[in-house]
């Protein structure tokens, strides 16, 4: 759908395209970071699993405004789990972790979406969408706040 929002139609499928590796990528962050909260065990259980919780409420949040994103600029959002997995940048985390392995696993999750959506923002500011290019600043910054909570955490400086 043409949106007549000043941008070529070819470009804007390439930052849909982009904002939908984002948004299954942030899905499958979300449901890992889910499933630690639900099993994170031992010493510091309380913490680490309201850690958990936090970290997937954002999440939850940042998911729904990429999904709202792709619809501001025309498209339909991806929403099944075969989708997701497909499409992320992302693991699935079949094993079940102790608690030092899940922040360590998580914080290389971050690091991988922080990258990936700077090269997106390049590929974005090329096409004078700045709406789109801030927008994955936010959360960049987002995300960096959680790697640097979970750097807290380990020995992974």
């Amino acid at each position: 759908m043409d949106t007549k929002l000043g941008m070529p139609q070819k470009e804007m499928k390439t930052i849909v395209k982009n904002l939908t590796v984002v948004l299954a990528s942030e899905m499958v962050l979300y449901v890992k970071t889910r499933k630690f909260h639900w099993n994170v065990a031992g010493t510091s259980f309380m913490e680490m699993h309201k850690l958990f919780e936090g970290q997937y409420n954002e999440l939850e949040l940042i998911i729904d405004e990429v999904a709202e994103r792709i619809g501001k600029l025309g498209e339909n959002a991806i929403g099944t789990m075969a989708e997701f997995t497909e499409l992320s940048i992302l693991k699935e985390c079949a094993e079940y972790k102790d608690k030092e392995e899940m922040v360590k696993e998580l914080l290389e999750d971050y690091r991988a979406m922080i990258s990936k959506i700077r090269e997106f923002i390049k590929e974005t500011d090329e096409t004078d969408d700045f709406g789109t290019a801030d927008f994955l600043t936010g959360i960049i910054q987002k995300h960096e706040a959680q790697a640097w909570i979970l750097r807290r955490y380990s020995n992974n400086k």
